[in-house]
């Protein structure tokens, strides 16, 4: 990287720690700590939901999802909107009535001390395990760029994070989440145009859409009834709906943002700013992706993203083997590259018909070179779904636009991680440590606890991430945590708000018996993973009727 690269990466970096450190500083009571004096209006909140769901993930793996599989990853998004509308009608209004600084609070009211402190576990378990991705994303960034101990950035991101939301709370993951979307929504608008203007003057955007869709990267909709497909119109309308009703209705890294708001109407507000824009922003960034992969038809991708693992095998006793892959490689280029300027020109059946085989030819092709790595380097990732999008921003990116959009990625890392471990001290602190064990101290000594409690789980992040390993990519991954542990949190709300006469021992059961159900299907591998969202949440509202009606029928032939 250029000089001008790192003085923008280290200044919007700077930036964001100083401003949360030192202009913002967090309360010594709690409602100002956890839930920032609730000053928050509708587009803070809005652009504070939106920052905490996309995380360095999003901008890391999202165009490397889309240049491998196509648009049809914004699927997963389609229950969303629905989602924020049944939200803001049903959990916002109880939230703010009953003046709850935690999610779980509430089901203890409603239910039981064992229920509320089994949700707020499963909420802990799943979010610890994603903050900690969140850290490992950007960390694989700077470790492929400049060679450093990948577990030593995990501990620089982590610390970082750590410093500013331990001194400002909610205020602080607030006010940085802000200035942190402008620079994420900048960053990825500079991207795009830049990759148009870099495709052959011969190539509009019309036209790098006919090379996309030849090239079948432009199949959004798949009406599909089959569920080992992970990402169908059904899955996501369905699935997606649940994972999305769970995460921002039940998951305190979301729900702390909207109790932070001015009244009810704020927060609704922003949640519906949220719908509206959430699923345009990840079309978006997935046309990014999309716009990579024209731009690699014209000019010669790796064929192997991940460079520092393509060395290491050029270093071993298959470099012969790579060579020849590697000569072939350069031959299927140019006949994909004449092919797909002739489709700007010439666009027929048959001249469509020959792109897709030779691309069916290059995808074969990259098989065996993940078949070789493997072969040559046991246990090495194959998968580089989450190097296509950093390799192409700092190989072919003009100087000053790859510090920014590496300032993208760490803002989105930073404001992911900052709301997750601000959530997990809050609901330790509310739901564990003042409900079970130091019931009467101080707001001041609560306040402390939190910020030890932010502390802790940062090094809990910081220290799995540390052992963390790509598993498809990590949009996927974290998308996978969630959906294991969120449906069958979801069906314990739902049974509190909609199901009056199921009490806490029939719930507490349900959850447990349907999370070790949900677990099993996973492990099976027998239906794709949004699926989990809904089975985990029907289980636990269908066992839950079905534990209290035995328990009702058992009480009356006692009597």
């Amino acid at each position: 990287m250029s000089a001008i690269d790192w003085i923008i990466l280290t200044g919007s970096l700077l930036f964001i720690v100083g401003y949360g450190t030192w202009k913002i500083k967090g309360g010594s009571n709690i409602q100002s700590y956890m839930r920032g004096d609730n000053e928050s209006n509708w587009w803070a909140i809005g652009l504070g939901v939106m920052a905490t769901q996309a995380s360095a993930i999003t901008f890391m793996s999202t165009p490397g999802q889309a240049y491998h599989d196509g648009m049809g990853f914004v699927q997963f998004y389609f229950g969303l909107p629905l989602a924020m509308i049944i939200i803001s009608v049903t959990f916002v209004p109880l939230y703010h009535k009953l003046k709850v600084y935690t999610a779980y609070e509430f089901l203890e009211n409603r239910f039981d001390l064992k229920t509320r402190s089994l949700t707020a576990l499963l909420f802990l378990i799943q979010r610890g395990l994603a903050a900690g991705i969140t850290i490992y994303a950007p960390s694989i960034i700077l470790a492929t760029i400049l060679g450093w101990n990948l577990n030593l950035l995990n501990f620089i991101i982590g610390f970082l994070v750590i410093i500013y939301t331990v001194s400002g709370g909610v205020k602080a993951v607030s006010a940085t989440q802000k200035q942190q979307m402008y620079i994420i929504m900048g960053g990825m608008f500079f991207a795009f145009f830049i990759i148009l203007q870099s495709l052959p003057e011969s190539v509009t955007f019309s036209k790098a859409l006919q090379i996309a869709g030849a090239g079948e990267k432009l199949n959004i909709l798949d009406f599909s009834f089959n569920p080992e497909s992970r990402y169908t119109f059904w899955s996501g309308i369905t699935g997606g709906l649940f994972l999305a009703l769970s995460y921002f209705g039940t998951d305190q890294s979301q729900v702390g943002r909207y109790l932070s708001g001015k009244s009810v109407k704020e927060s609704q507000m922003g949640l519906i700013m949220n719908g509206l824009l959430k699923v345009p922003m990840q079309f978006f960034i997935l046309l990014v992706g999309v716009m990579v992969f024209v731009f690699y038809q014209f000019n010669k991708a790796p064929v192997f993203f991940n460079q520092s693992t393509l060395e290491k095998v050029e270093n071993s006793a298959s470099r012969n083997q790579l060579n020849l892959l590697q000569t072939k490689y350069d031959s299927i280029f140019t006949v994909k590259s004449s092919l797909a300027s002739q489709i700007v020109y010439n666009h027929t059946e048959q001249t469509i018909s020959s792109y897709q085989h030779i691309l069916a030819e290059e995808n074969n092709l990259k098989s065996k070179i993940k078949e070789l790595i493997s072969n040559a380097l046991p246990g090495e990732e194959t998968n580089d779904k989450d190097y296509v999008f950093i390799s192409f921003i700092l190989n072919h990116l003009p100087k000053g636009l790859i510090g920014l959009l590496l300032a993208v990625i760490f803002s989105a890392a930073m404001s992911s991680t900052s709301s997750e471990l601000s959530a997990l001290a809050t609901t330790t602190t509310i739901d564990i440590y003042k409900r079970s064990i130091q019931k009467d101290e101080s707001e001041s000594r609560y306040v402390f606890m939190t910020k030890v409690f932010t502390v802790v789980w940062g090094l809990f992040a910081i220290a799995f991430a540390s052992f963390g390993t790509l598993f498809e990519n990590l949009i996927q991954f974290v998308n996978i945590i969630g959906s294991i542990f969120y449906g069958t949190i979801l069906g314990i709300f739902l049974v509190a708000f909609y199901f009056k006469k199921i009490g806490g021992n029939a719930v507490f059961k349900a959850a447990i018996l349907s999370e070790i159900i949900v677990i099993c299907i996973f492990h099976s591998d027998s239906v794709g993973y949004l699926w989990l969202n809904a089975i985990g949440c029907l289980n636990t509202i269908i066992l839950s009727w079905m534990f209290q009606f035995f328990n009702n029928r058992s009480s009356l032939q006692k009597i």
